[in-house]
């Protein structure tokens, strides 16, 4: 027999204690890392944010739909 669908604040709940672990040890590795190495992860973030903005017009251009400055 199916489960019953559970709501939405349960899955929340359940979700966040599966996330609490991993979480936690990404701020803590990140804590640990030397300013370079957080300005060097920073720069490579922005990096991939632009690229994918740029493929986003790019396809928004292709399709017709580029609306303003695009």
């Amino acid at each position: 027999m199916a489960r019953p669908p559970r709501s939405g604040l349960r899955r929340a709940v359940t979700s966040g204690r599966r996330a609490w672990p991993i979480l936690l040890a990404a701020y803590e590795r990140w804590q640990s890392l030397s300013e370079e190495d957080k300005e060097r992860y920073r720069r490579q973030t922005r990096g991939y944010a632009d690229r994918g903005r740029r493929v986003v017009a790019d396809a928004r251009a292709r399709r017709g739909r580029g609306g303003p400055g695009r």
